[in-house]
């Protein structure tokens, strides 16, 4: 026999439905699809300074409700679920923790920056879109303001892939008084460790998971391909399900024309961040603004390599439709 609904005493709230939104005034913004969580951006984190305060969405679920993200684990607590961190951008660290510097290798210094919140000049929820505009500063830890940020996200859902969108819009300015050069810990020297931008870290469960890319799937020698799109799939402890992540690249955000290099990892754990500055050092002169633009597909299941191309179209898809120019 089906189970029925419990019905609803007379004048109860009824329950949720599409996408909802809750300000934690202060601190956070709290995004929902049918009575739900999707995620949590900590827009006002609490992180000691060596952590390099700056905004991050933790935690990540899929439709289904399976957990995506992991915070602060102990081998990085500088990592938090999906947030742009920047590890050298000259002297300074806006990635938190130890920097790697050309010569001496990696070593803690008192250069931890934070990005900190000013203003949400957007915050609108509709039942299939929510949008966010917002405004940051980007402070040394000498408290010297080197960047202004405009940052805008959108969250889209797409109920016909079992899926939910992320499009993730950064306009950094650079209002330091002179030029200001970002590269990665491979343009100080390290191989492979072009790690820079934006970057997520996968639960525990996740590691030795599948990384797709066009055409092919791996692990992780594909360490600094260059692809438009790429994905991971990682599976749960406790019921063993799976998920899927598509990381997309927007086609206008390399002035060379070709796609990203990807950082990525799937051993000793999962991680993925597509890195502009991944083995080249990028100048932003003075009152000049570097923008870049991504999408984040969230699914569940195992989707395989034909299933993450599909993803990835609809990632593609979302970019075009948010495709209004940071302000």
């Amino acid at each position: 026999m089906t189970a029925q609904p419990t019905p609803q005493p007379p004048g109860a709230e009824p329950a949720p439905t599409g996408l909802t939104v809750a300000h934690d005034i202060g601190s956070a913004l709290r995004i929902g699809w049918a009575g739900r969580p999707l995620t949590r951006y900590v827009y006002r984190p609490w992180d000691a300074q060596l952590e390099s305060p700056r905004p991050y969405f933790h935690p990540l679920h899929t439709l289904g409700g399976d957990p995506v993200s992991i915070y602060r684990p102990h081998d990085h607590i500088w990592h938090k679920g999906l947030a742009l961190s920047l590890p050298n951008v000259e002297t300074e660290n806006f990635w938190g923790g130890v920097t790697y510097r050309r010569g001496t290798g990696y070593g803690q210094f008192d250069n931890n920056g934070s990005m900190d919140h000013e203003a949400f000049p957007e915050l609108t929820a509709e039942p299939d879109l929510v949008r966010v505009a917002e405004r940051l500063r980007w402070h040394t830890q000498d408290g010297e303001p080197w960047f202004t940020e405009a940052r805008r996200f959108a969250v889209r859902v797409l109920p016909g892939e079992d899926a939910w969108t992320l499009v993730f819009e950064t306009a950094l300015t650079n209002v330091r008084g002179r030029d200001t050069v970002i590269g990665s810990p491979t343009t100080e020297g390290r191989d492979n460790a072009g790690y820079g931008g934006l970057f997520w870290r996968g639960p525990r469960s996740f590691t030795g998971g599948e990384v797709h890319v066009p055409g092919r799937t791996g692990g992780d020698e594909l360490m600094g391909l260059r692809a438009a799109w790429l994905g991971f799939t990682g599976r749960h402890d406790e019921h063993g399900r799976a998920s899927t992540l598509v990381f997309v690249d927007d086609a206008g955000n390399e002035p060379c024309g070709e796609p990203v290099k990807w950082f990525v990892r799937s051993t000793p754990f999962a991680c993925v961040c597509p890195a502009p500055f991944f083995d080249a050092e990028v100048t932003v002169a003075d009152g000049a603004t570097l923008t870049r633009r991504y999408a984040v597909v969230i699914a569940d299941g195992d989707r395989g390599l034909t299933g993450a191309e599909k993803l990835a179209a609809a990632g593609g898809a979302s970019l075009a439709a948010a495709a209004a120019p940071v302000s």
